[in-house]
């Protein structure tokens, strides 16, 4: 648009205005005689003919506080005495006080009300649950939770550091025994990958805009944190199915039993040059199996679920929301803390462990060295030393029964 037209399209708004408030002017000066004293206040809260004019609250009835019930009344009594005044209202919104609404409560259970009741969720204050929830959040679960997953990964690294590698002391024999089938690896390695992509997904969304927000930038990292919380959404139900699966394929093993009290005693061997004897999981394994996979993964699951929506025939209320948003944050803290453990004994932490995963074998020494027990009942026949139809690489050759 040129410079000349802007100027007389703005020349003629400005008449515009001055021409609407002359007529609004006169209409006030018609519509009340110059002789009139001026009218009380009560009348100048009413709209002038002709437009809109403010009012003061305060000003009308400004002696309406001078009576004893004014702080218990209702909005409908306050509106007589102070219309515009809907301080009642907002105190019971304060309160928590559900109001109407015309919403389905199964599409909208919370629709008529605002704020929550005042709770005390452990670690905060005596407050609205939301704010409640928030300080377990950001002054509990974050900080502490961060710390922990750093404390245990610079744990990891010092004991990498001071002791290396364990095993490898028994030459091979070049003999194979199978430690998992195809199966068991098949449930492991979807396990292992759903709850990979939900890690980083969730450490990224909880502690990211602390050490990734700084790097990339707020575009970049609120580009990143959507995709990451669709993978987070959509890999969940696919962790809950392989969740299933790894606690039905592997509860067999990881019953508690007579040696897994002397495995612990002796604190496994981790601090001397041998292994304490085991079956085919030692007490750690079998600790991990129960208290960094099966019972906080069902926490995980259940609550994960109901943050998704997915479970039917429930009412999503805030407060449940806030409580399952806690619980899952908890255990999945738990479960990466210990699985980091797992990962680091599995792959550098001992020798040949993530060959037996991912070929299934292993040697007849490293059986002897990690689980004795295990191959002592390979050896004596009670468990076969091939159970799945497929062979390893190298021609399998089964150890001699004691």
């Amino acid at each position: 648009m040129s410079q000349p037209t802007f100027a007389r399209l703005r020349g003629w708004g400005v008449a515009l205005s001055l021409a609407g408030t002359l007529g609004l002017v006169h209409a006030q000066a018609a519509s009340t005689p110059p002789d009139d004293p001026a009218p009380p206040a009560t009348q100048q809260a009413a709209p002038a003919v002709g437009g809109v004019k403010s009012a003061n609250i305060f000003e009308i009835a400004p002696d309406a506080s001078s009576d004893p019930n004014y702080a218990s009344q209702t909005n409908a009594q306050r509106k007589l005495v102070q219309p515009g005044n809907n301080a009642p209202m907002w105190r019971d919104v304060g309160k928590g006080v559900t109001g109407y609404s015309s919403l389905p409560v199964t599409q909208a259970p919370e629709a008529g009300n605002l704020i929550q009741p005042f709770v005390q969720y452990p670690g905060s204050r005596l407050t609205t649950a939301g704010e409640a929830w928030r300080q377990v959040r950001n002054n509990w679960l974050i900080p502490y939770g961060g710390a922990l997953l750093f404390i245990v990964l610079l744990t990891l690294a010092i004991f990498y550091k001071t002791k290396g590698p364990l095993g490898g002391h028994l030459p091979d024999t070049g003999r194979k025994i199978e430690r998992f089938t195809p199966f068991e690896r098949a449930a492991h390695w979807s396990n292992a990958g759903a709850f990979i992509a939900l890690a980083v997904s969730g450490i990224v969304m909880a502690f990211g805009k602390f050490f990734l927000l700084p790097v990339i930038g707020s575009t970049l990292f609120g580009w990143l944190t959507f995709a990451l919380k669709n993978v987070h959404n959509f890999v969940g139900p696919l962790f809950a199915v392989s969740l299933l699966i790894i606690v039905i394929t592997f509860i067999k093993d990881n019953i508690a039993n007579a040696a897994d009290f002397v495995w612990l005693s002796k604190a496994g061997g981790m601090l001397s040059d041998k292994e304490v004897p085991s079956h085919r999981f030692n007490a750690g394994e079998k600790g991990l199996f129960w208290w960094g996979v099966t019972i906080p993964g069902i926490v995980v699951v259940g609550s994960g679920l109901f943050l998704d929506k997915l479970l039917p025939g429930m009412l999503y209320l805030r407060g449940d929301m806030q409580i399952a948003h806690m619980l899952h944050l908890v255990c999945a803290l738990l479960m990466m803390t210990l699985i980091m453990g797992h990962i680091y004994m599995g792959t550098v932490g001992v020798k040949g462990a993530y060959g037996a995963m991912k070929t299934g074998y292993v040697d007849e020494a490293w059986a002897k060295e990690h689980h004795e027990l295990w191959y002592d009942d390979v050896k004596a026949g009670k468990i076969p030393a091939q159970r799945s139809k497929s062979g390893p690489a190298a021609p399998l050759q089964a150890p001699a029964k004691a």
